[in-house]
């Protein structure tokens, strides 16, 4: 590669990480068209390949090429979500019906569809092939069909239109989201109006505000400003100011408005899936599920809220009585909620976040969770600040597993910034496989939106977002210990309602007494955190359970509800929502509030009709983590169970043959039950 673009050159840098030091914003498109050519002639050489097609050189073929385009774009649209600017933004834009044609351009072309036919069909060679072999042929023959490779010529120019569409509607969806969050600010210069917040909240406030060059303090829809705004500010106008901007993300009908986008994007998915002979979106994508039906999705998400509804019910009663105690009148609504529930939390159980934020230094959990990986693991981290980086606040570690082998390079990007969305996510730079006989190890981020340290305060961490801390790292570690062959099984590469199985696990460590103690210490003391705020805060745990188990349940009501149309939708959004929530409602309706207009992980995401699989994946958890309690929660053999079982084999098999010969059984759905209190 002679060229002098970076992302066209061999990357000299350590582990060969992406060079961010050296890409500019213009290297993106010339790097997009050198890597389109050469992933095309690459294609080109398998379907003019005049061999008869065999696995080598038809199957694993495909799965070698495009290797270029695939690590600029890893690069690109990370920067995307967490470094974007206008240019970036543009480019986008540009690029994405691109990348749209050259997919559709594989899977549509009938050679080369006829020669992995030919391929999956050789009974007698197939018998030759490994588990991990038969697998990529097994993917690669659905793929096709999946995507459109049986359509005839007027239904494949069709497709290729849906999938273009699509793909620029996804990215206009999510820009508008970001956009309509950075817009809103709630400037005050009134001290009386912050009474109730506290004085990290207040810190963080008045240094948003010095960076804007304004006076007093300014509150974003950011969520390290906007949850602590809603749970603490005594002033109720207010808190209906913000509430009222955060929910009406992306339906206000002015430029960045959703509404149009979601009825296109949903339209063209059920239109997509009917090509394919599926009965609607739902169905599609299920089919590649550990799930396999919407009955069986809706069923479930029925059966935990028909188990749920009662103690959530029971959860808002509670804080409507502890309110008009507290002297409220009139109708709890939901900019009220997490006020008085934060209070009621406090009062029960005599523990709030301004308790526990101070044993929670960023840093100090960061190492308790490096900590944690040793003592299940045995990995070890060492910053490595040759690594380039995309921001100076990103950390970049080499990651070296219990034999001291080089295992991952990991970057960790914790703190919200303008150019950045909202959430936190684990993705990927570069995935594990294994190329010429060689072990490529992969390059993994975690990206959160955690409190800034202030000049008075390091960072302290909720204790809600030491859960999403152990989270992310969950995924992070599913990239990080991935042993196979083929980059498209690698790591997180699974059913999408498995994939939540490695991070949700490791948020069940936040309740155990002997981390917990390890981990918390007081920021100016260094002292460990007194044992009765530890019994407070595994107490408190399930506070509310109830209520949050219903919420999240409404979520993926209203993602089955948009992905099982059969034509489209001619009510209005916040209608058909309504509608599709109605079951989980505990709260009278908020005009202009509407949930889906800003609900970027099924129109900006991968989890269109897969929503649920946060839930199904707590199943999974709570009845996997059943053997570490039974075992011991730091067991060493039990790690490397689940390790060599799940972590470490990615997409190779079926996730249900993965579990059980982890787990020896099929999960149950009673653990689940019992640890949320809901029995």
């Amino acid at each position: 590669m002679g060229d002098t673009n970076p992302l066209l050159q061999n990357f000299s840098t350590p582990h060969q990480t992406a060079p961010f030091d050296r890409i500019t914003e213009e290297d993106f498109m010339p790097a997009f068209e050198k890597a389109l050519e050469e992933g095309r002639s690459e294609i080109k050489a398998i379907i003019n390949n005049p061999g008869e097609p065999t696995f080598e050189n038809t199957i694993e073929a495909m799965e070698k090429s495009g290797k270029l385009l695939d690590r600029i774009s890893s690069v690109f649209f990370n920067l995307n979500l967490a470094e974007t600017n206008e240019k970036i933004q543009s480019i986008a834009r540009e690029v994405s019906p691109m990348l749209s044609e050259y997919s559709n351009d594989i899977w549509l072309n009938e050679k080369l569809f006829e020669r992995v036919k030919q391929v999956y069909n050789q009974h007698e060679n197939n018998s030759q092939l490994n588990v991990e072999q038969k697998k990529l042929l097994d993917d690669t023959y659905k793929a096709f069909a999946r995507r459109g490779a049986s359509l005839s010529g007027s239904e494949k120019e069709r497709y290729r239109e849906i999938s273009s569409k699509l793909s620029q509607l996804s990215l206009q969806f999510g820009e508008n989201v970001l956009a309509e969050t950075n817009d809103f600010k709630l400037h005050i210069t009134n001290k009386d109006d912050l009474a109730g917040l506290p004085g990290d909240v207040l810190d963080a406030a008045a240094q948003r505000a010095k960076s804007d060059n304004k006076e007093g303090w300014i509150f974003t829809l950011q969520i390290p400003s906007y949850l602590p705004f809603m749970k603490y500010a005594d002033n109720r106008d207010l808190r209906e100011t913000m509430f009222r901007a955060f929910t009406s993300r992306g339906n206000k009908g002015n430029k960045r408005d959703n509404n149009e986008i979601i009825k296109k994007t949903v339209a063209l998915r059920s239109e997509r899936s009917k090509l394919l002979g599926f009965k609607n979106h739902a169905e599609y994508v299920l089919t590649e599920r550990m799930a396999k039906t919407p009955d069986k999705v809706n069923s479930f998400l029925n059966e935990l809220l028909e188990a749920a509804l009662p103690f959530a019910q029971k959860d808002v009663k509670d804080v409507e009585t502890f309110a008009k105690k507290e002297g409220f009148k009139g109708t709890l609504q939901r900019w009220d909620f997490a006020y008085y529930s934060e209070k009621l939390k406090t009062e029960s159980f005599n523990i709030s976040d301004e308790m526990t934020k101070p044993y929670f230094q960023l840093e100090k959990v960061k190492d308790g969770i490096f900590d944690l990986t040793n003592q299940l693991y045995g990995l070890s981290y060492k910053r490595n600040k040759e690594i380039p980086v995309y921001n100076k606040e990103v950390e970049a570690y080499e990651v070296y597993d219990n034999d001291g082998s080089f295992l991952s390079v990991l970057y960790l990007d914790f703190f919200p910034r303008d150019s950045k969305q909202g959430g936190a996510w684990m993705t990927s730079y570069l995935e594990q496989h294994k190329k010429n006989g060689k072990d490529v190890r992969p390059h993994i981020s975690v990206v959160t939106n955690f409190t800034r340290p202030t000049s008075t305060k390091p960072s302290l961490l909720t204790y809600n977002e030491v859960n999403t801390f152990l989270h992310e790292f969950g995924h992070a570690l599913h990239g990080m210990l991935s042993n196979v062959t083929y980059e498209s099984m690698a790591g997180t590469s699974v059913y999408r309602d498995f994939v939540e199985l490695p991070s949700q696990i490791m948020e069940n460590w936040a309740q155990q007494k002997d981390w917990l103690q390890k981990v918390a210490k007081h920021y100016k003391t260094g002292e460990p955190i007194p044992g009765e705020l530890v019994d407070k805060i595994i107490a408190a745990g399930n506070f509310q359970s109830g209520y949050a188990t219903v919420r999240q349940l409404s979520f993926g009501m209203n993602d089955m509800a948009w992905h099982t149309i059969e034509k489209p939708v001619s009510k209005q959004v916040s209608e058909f929502e309504n509608e599709a929530m109605q079951a989980t409602e505990l709260f009278p309706d908020v005009d202009g509030s509407c949930m889906s207009t800003a609900f970027g992980h099924i129109f900006d995401g991968g989890y269109a009709a897969g929503y649920y699989g946060y839930k199904w994946a707590e199943v999974l958890d709570a009845d996997a983590f059943d053997l570490f309690k039974k075992n011991g929660i730091f067991d060493k053999e039990t790690a490397q169970k689940f390790r060599d079982n799940i972590l470490s084999k990615g997409g190779t098999k079926d996730p249900m043959d993965l579990y059980v010969s982890f787990r020896g059984q099929e999960p149950s759905i009673e653990p689940l039950l019992e640890r949320s209190g809901l029995k």
